[in-house]
This record gives structure tokens, sequence and C-alpha cells, in this order.
């Protein structure tokens, strides 16, 4: 067991590097599988989800290697389409090798995916999205079963901006016969840098950060080189955890562009926010208001994955907010971990009703999620006393160095591995 001891009570102050992004690694990772060939990526991110997919494509005879923060990866000896289910059910994201073995190998055997307990997120767009390009599935107790004899290009249209979709779609259509056009496609920017890794390989793709995505197949990709994103989520994080604690930091690599919604939710507390190249600095300052209601939406929304965050701060605002949450329907798992450390919230359905308190207090809480549980940590550094955060190894699926990150803000954190004594 993993956990986490903060002494809270004082500013974050001080400067840290942004790691690499995970929500772009996985699929740029899966993308590489569509080459028979060699991959080159810089400032991939060291974290747990990064490492089960490494696992994954080595099961399916991929060869991957560090050298220092760059890795490559060789997916020439390719020999395997199934993704072992011990790997495939600890991570959402395995979804995504359905796009990239249809595409390359024309059929893919997969686990249900696993990942954070945070709603149903069902598959089914991916699976009707893809069968109109020719794909056939078929489940096999707790395996999904997928061939075609060879996918084509074809008019789609999601109901809903999932990301997952529509990743899988592009990496299906870049070898597919003919042209594939997406309606409906989520505009993230880790969208867009997947289909920026993509065309580096050769892929024909035009449209990403709109709606539309058009994609014309091609017979065979080329070897490349690419440099990974900083993670707008972790940037979020931090700037979160300097408000809350009425802190001054500075983020290196961070791309504020990303952050549009973020940081102006964030500028509402009052807390000054100047942007430079890949750098955001922070001064929260002593005033602290609430931001009034915030509701999770796609991008270029509020995303669903700084919801905890902001909960999170607003406990500790001068005055009440509201968070309605429309991506998933289970995502207030933290709620009562922070009414441990005296928090006063309520929750109604899909919404959170927040009023600030002078302080949080110091108690023995539990992450349930990823999010979720770098939330509490945040929690913890604005909270009187020392709070002691039970991880399971949520953290590390999306932070690489959390706590070392902290320390190097000022915070008084320190992850162990030992059962804790109570508080």
């Amino acid at each position: 067991m993993t956990w986490y001891e903060v002494s809270g009570g004082r500013p974050l102050d001080g400067a840290v590097k942004i790691q690499g992004s995970k929500n772009a690694a996985l699929p740029v990772l899966a993308g590489a599988l569509l080459h028979k060939g060699r991959t080159v990526l810089h400032n991939c991110p060291d974290i747990t989800d990064v490492r089960y997919t490494l696992e994954i494509l080595e099961s399916l005879g991929c060869t991957v290697w560090w050298e220092k923060d760059t890795l490559i990866l060789d997916a020439a000896g390719l020999n395997e389409t199934k993704v072992p289910e011990k790997l495939g059910e600890k991570m959402r994201s395995s979804v995504i090798f359905l796009g990239s073995l249809l595409g390359r190998c024309k059929e893919a055997v997969l686990p249900y995916p696993g990942g954070c307990t945070i709603g149903k997120r069902p598959i089914d767009l991916h699976l009707r999205l893809l069968t109109q390009m020719g794909a056939i599935f078929q489940e096999e107790e707790q395996l999904l079963k997928a061939w075609s004899t060879g996918l084509c290009g074809t008019g789609l249209v999601l109901p809903f901006p999932s990301v997952g979709t529509t990743e899988n779609v592009i990496l299906a259509a870049v070898l597919a016969d003919g042209v594939t056009v997406l309606s409906g496609a989520a505009k993230e920017p880790e969208i867009a840098e997947l289909c920026r890794f993509l065309r580096g390989k050769g892929a024909r793709i035009e449209g990403d950060g709109t709606d539309t995505i058009r994609v014309e197949g091609v017979t065979a990709l080329q070897d490349s080189e690419f440099t990974i994103g900083t993670d707008r989520i972790v940037t979020g994080t931090y700037l979160f955890g300097g408000v809350l604690t009425r802190g001054r930091i500075l983020l290196s690599g961070a791309e504020a562009g990303s952050l549009g919604e973020v940081l102006h939710v964030i500028r509402k507390t009052g807390a000054v926010v100047k942007t430079a190249p890949e750098e955001i600095f922070l001064d929260a300052g002593e005033a602290f208001l609430p931001v009034g209601k915030v509701t999770t939406r796609p991008y270029p929304g509020f995303p669903t994955d700084l919801q905890s965050a902001l909960l999170s701060a607003m406990t500790v605002a001068q005055g009440r907010s509201e968070i309605e949450e429309r991506i998933f329907e289970a995502r207030f798992q933290t709620a009562d971990q922070l009414r441990r450390m005296g928090a006063d919230l309520e929750i109604k359905g899909n919404r959170a009703r927040i009023r600030g308190v002078s302080s949080l207090r110091g108690a023995f809480v539990r992450a349930k999620e990823l999010r979720g549980g770098a939330a509490l940590v945040l929690a913890a550094l604005g909270a009187e006393g020392t709070t002691r955060i039970q991880d399971d190894g949520y953290m590390e699926r999306g932070y690489e160095d959390l706590a070392g990150d902290l320390r190097m803000l000022g915070a008084c954190i320190d992850k162990k591995s030992a059962v804790p004594e109570p508080l």
C-alpha cells in the first residue's frame, strides 16, 4: 500500500517543470503500432499507465526501451493481436488498441477495459463506428473479438464528442481504404497531438482541433521522431494547489493555450495568472473568492479531469460555489473524504454545492481514483495539521512524481509504502 503524508498550512512557493502528457502519450503509443518500424518519443511520461501500455506492446511482439527520458519503440516484430487480459483489465485506454490492431492486422482480441471507477464509460460508440468501417465484433465471456476483411473509409457521425472514440476512428482510418470523414469529433489538444504524430509518420489527416476530421488512408507509414507535449491536467492540478494554499508558483513547460477555461475559472478566485510561451506564473495572494457555478464540458470547456481539484479548492473559498458534472455520472467520490477533513458540501445527483470554510483539518483519507486522489493531496496542502492519504496505486497512473514536484513547490509531503500509524 502506498500513502502520502502531508503537513499542511503553508503556501506553495517555487517552480517546477511539467511532465509529458499522459492523455497524449497513450494514443500515440497505440499509433506507433500502425508502423512496421521504429518510433522515437521524447518527453514521454514515466507513469504506470505508460508502463502498462509498453507491457501490452511487448506482449504483441514490439521491442521497447528507454534512453534517459526518450522512449524508443520498434513494432516491426508484431506477431500477436490479443491484448493480455491481466494488462487490458488494468486500464480503460487499452481499448485504443482496437483501432490500431484492426488497421494493421485486420483483427484484435481485447478484454473489456478497466481503469478508474468513475462511471460506466461504455465502449458502444467505438464499436458502432468501427462497425461502419467494416469491422465485425463478437463478445465471448469477458473478451471482445474483432476482425475485418479490410477497413474502408466512410462518413461517420459521433452523437457525443467522445475522445476515445475519436482516437480509435483516426487510428483505424490511417491505413483504411479510401477517405474517412468523422463529424462531431472531439477537439481535445491530445487528439490534435495524435494527428501531428501520425502526420509525421506519413498519414494524411486534416481538421484536427475542429469537429470534422478527414483521414485519407495510406498504404504504409515511416519511421519518425516526436516530442510529446506537457500535461495540461497536471498543470491544472498544480495551479489549483497554488490557489488553495494562496501560493506563488511558476510552472515551466506549461502550455497556457490549452487551458483557456481553466485559467478563466482560476482568475475568478482573485488569483493573478501570467502566461508566456511554455510558462505559467500564478500568484494567489490573500483574497480567495468563490467561482460561482462551473460546469464540466468537452474541450474547450472546463475539463472533467480537473473537477475534483476545483472541488477541493472551493472547500476553503470565501463563499458558495456549485459544480455541475456533465461528463461522468460518478465523479464526486472525493466528497465524503473531503467531509472527513471538515469540508461543507452537498452532493445532489451530478451537482456539488460547496460552502467554503475557514480551513480544513488533517485526517486519514483514501483515494478512490486518480484525479480525486490528487485533489485530496491538494486539500491536505491547505489543511491544518497532518493528513495521510491512502493510495492504491491510482496517482502513479497519471503523475510521474507528485510528491517530488510538490516538494519543489515548497510542500511538506512524503510518499511512503509502510502501513501508516493512526493519526
